[in-house]
C-alpha cells in the first residue's frame, strides 16, 4: 500500500510541469471510434475531460458518431448509396443523421460528463451559426464542408465552466442542415480557437512507419514525404491531411492517438512520452 501512494505521489510530481505547461489552453477532443459504444470507456473519457477542465484547462470534445448512424439507418430500412466509398446524404438521411448526432450521441456524451462532476452542454454547427458550411460535393448530397466558423459562444461557455460537446451538424447558407465529418469538424472548431492542441481519438495506436512501428513525432514535412511514398494511406489520410489544415490555420500541433487506450488525453498531455503520434512543425 505504502509502495503504491509513493508511485502515484511521483506519477503526480512529475506531471507538475505539464499542468502548469497547459494551464489556460484549449484543447479540442475529437471523440469517436469504439470507445464511444462502450460504457466503461465513456465514463473513463468523460473523467479524463473533467479533470482537465478542474486543472485550467479549456477542453472542447467534437464527436462522431458513424456506427450508430448506420445503426438507425438500418433499423428504419433507409438504403445509403455510395460514391467513391463516401456516403450520399439525401434529406432523408440529414434527418436520421441529425437525429442519431445530436440527440442520443451528444446527450449520452454530456450526461456521461456531467455525471462526473463537469458542466457539460451539447450543442452542434447549426447553434450560434457556429460551423456555417456550403456543400462539399453535389454527388453527395447533404455533405457540407466548413467555411465560416462563429466561436464566440465556445468562448462564453468555456469563461462560464463549462464543456462544449459538439456533434458535426452545420448550417447552409440556404437553411440546408449539412452532415460533415467529424475530424474535418474538429480541426475546424480547434482552427477558430486556435487551439493548443488538436487530440484526434482514433481505433489505432498512431501514425506508423514503412516498419510497422508507431512514429512518436513527425514534422509535417516528414508528414507530406510518408503521404507521398505512401507509407501513410487508407484511412489515415483523412487524418492527416486534418491534422495539416488545421496546423496551416493557427493550431499549435495535432496528436493522433488511440482512443482505445484508458486515460489516452492524460497520457498525451501529462507525460513525457506522449501517446499516439504528435504532429508539430
Amino acid at each position: 500500500m505504502e509502495k503504491d501512494r509513493s508511485a502515484t505521489a511521483r506519477t503526480l510530481n512529475k506531471a507538475l510541469p505539464f499542468l502548469q505547461r497547459y494551464d489556460g489552453s484549449t484543447v479540442v477532443i475529437k471523440f469517436g471510434g469504439n470507445a464511444m459504444g462502450d460504457d466503461e470507456a465513456m465514463r473513463s473519457f468523460a473523467r479524463d475531460i473533467v479533470l482537465m477542465e478542474q486543472v485550467g484547462i479549456n477542453p472542447v470534445v467534437v464527436h462522431g458518431g458513424g456506427p450508430m448512424i448506420n445503426e438507425q439507418l438500418s433499423r428504419l430500412g433507409i438504403m445509403s448509396e455510395f460514391v467513391n466509398g463516401k456516403r450520399v446524404t439525401d434529406a432523408a438521411t440529414v434527418e436520421v443523421v441529425e437525429m442519431v448526432l445530436s440527440g442520443r450521441v451528444g446527450k449520452r456524451i454530456v450526461q456521461a460528463i456531467n455525471a462526473e462532476g463537469g458542466q457539460a452542454i451539447g450543442l452542434s454547427g447549426k447553434d450560434a451559426n457556429l460551423m456555417v458550411c456550403d456543400q462539399a460535393d453535389p454527388e453527395l448530397g447533404f455533405v457540407g464542408r466548413p467555411s465560416q466558423m462563429n466561436p464566440a459562444i465556445l468562448r462564453r461557455l468555456g469563461e462560464a465552466g463549462m464543456i462544449p460537446v459538439i456533434s458535426p451538424i452545420g448550417a447552409g447558407r440556404g437553411g440546408e442542415t449539412f452532415n460533415v465529418n467529424g475530424d474535418t469538424a474538429a480541426g475546424a472548431v480547434a482552427a477558430a480557437l486556435k487551439a493548443d492542441r488538436l487530440l484526434l481519438l482514433t481505433d489505432v495506436e498512431g501514425v506508423k512507419g514503412a516498419d510497422g512501428n508507431l512514429i512518436s513525432e513527425l514534422t509535417q514535412a516528414r508528414m507530406h514525404e510518408l503521404i507521398r511514398e505512401q507509407v501513410i494511406s487508407g484511412g489515415m489520410i483523412p487524418k492527416t491531411e486534418t491534422a495539416l489544415e488545421a496546423m496551416a490555420n493557427g493550431v499549435r500541433a495535432v496528436v493522433i492517438l488511440d482512443g482505445r487506450v484508458p486515460n489516452a488525453c492524460l497520457l498525451e498531455l501529462f507525460t513525457e512520452h506522449g501517446a499516439g503520434t504528435l504532429i508539430k512543425g
